[in-house]
């Protein structure tokens, strides 16, 4: 049966969505090297431009409101010009910012990129990654409970960098929630609470995050290791689908009814930083919008591998992701 993409995308442009998780700064500062510092053997970058990104999964939820989603993040911020900056980014991209905290306990993540000759020099990162306490834990839960009984969401997404967002606490809550509330719940894990997301509908792993979660060894990438895989994962989380991105080889689905690799497509590789990101958003979207993980694991493989062409983390362009989808599953 033919594939109507159009109506899918037209659907997905109606879900409502929420992101919870890390949330930074994407700080770059482009210029040109022309000489070696007397200082020190170092290059001197000329500064040319200077710009500001929402990175973590704020970037996820930049990604969902390019494809036309109604998304809101919930995190905790710091109390400080860089929490402000990433509200207004978030402003400016249609994506809703009222059940965001701050905190006096908490500085908001900025990731500086020195970045020369298009070539990334050096990376500076101003954060904390402790968890929350208590009272800022309690008071996130508070927020997602709010935003559940005022939004009537279609999937909620975990979206975990080991910054402290996402504790063992707001992550159970959160998938209890969901499951109370037939929510679609997806999660990108991160190795410190890698085996939290007990009962999530989708768990979007990379393949090197699950081998060392695993303790695996063998760098062998089929068909066969990966279900073993996936069934190790299922002992231990009881989840729906497994969805393992493989880097450059593409990305492996599981679920009670199949499992397939899904092969990349060819691409000019300029940055693979946000490729995850943008995979969860479209995977929590496509999957939500048509409950079919096959075609979910097409189009999400597809879409990393679009957004590796730009340098920095970048957004999916909602348009020239429906064009390539047409080219390449034409015949599927």
């Amino acid at each position: 049966m033919a594939i109507d993409l159009d109506q899918i995308f037209s659907k997905i442009s109606k879900l409502k969505v929420a992101v919870i998780g890390d949330v930074m700064l994407d700080t770059y500062w482009w210029g040109t090297v022309d000489r070696i510092s007397p200082e020190g053997p170092v290059p001197v970058v000329a500064v040319t431009k200077r710009e500001q990104r929402i990175g973590g999964a704020g970037n996820v939820a930049l990604n969902i409101s390019c494809l036309g989603s109604e998304v809101a993040l919930i995190t905790v911020l710091g109390n400080d010009d860089e929490g402000a900056k990433v509200k207004s980014l978030l402003e400016e991209n249609n994506i809703d910012a009222d059940f965001i905290l701050s905190s006096k306990k908490r500085i908001t993540s900025n990731k500086i990129r020195i970045i020369g000759r298009n070539q990334q020099m050096m990376r500076l990162d101003a954060e904390v990654t402790n968890d929350l306490e208590t009272v800022d834990q309690e008071n996130l839960i508070t927020q997602v409970e709010k935003y559940i009984e005022a939004k009537q969401p279609d999937v909620i997404i975990l979206q975990d960098y080991n910054k402290g967002i996402l504790t063992l606490q707001v992550i159970k809550t959160v998938i209890e929630l969901c499951r109370k509330k037939n929510i679609v719940c997806t999660a990108d894990p991160k190795r410190r609470n890698f085996f939290a997301y007990i009962g999530v509908t989708l768990f979007k792993p990379n393949a090197k995050e699950v081998k060392e979660s695993l303790h695996i060894l063998s760098d062998d990438v089929n068909e066969n290791t990966l279900s073993a895989i996936h069934q190790q994962l299922k002992d231990k989380l009881h989840h729906n689908i497994s969805l393992i991105t493989l880097s450059d080889k593409g990305v492996f689905y599981e679920n009670e009814t199949g499992s397939k690799i899904i092969p990349s497509h060819v691409r000019n590789v300029a940055d693979v930083s946000g490729a995850g990101d943008t995979v969860i958003a479209v995977a929590s979207l496509i999957y939500s919008a048509t409950k079919d993980i096959y075609l979910t694991a097409q189009i999400a493989n597809i879409a990393g591998g679009m957004v590796c062409e730009i340098v920095g983390t970048a957004a999916i362009d909602k348009q020239k992701l429906l064009t390539e989808c047409k080219q390449i599953l034409a015949d599927h």
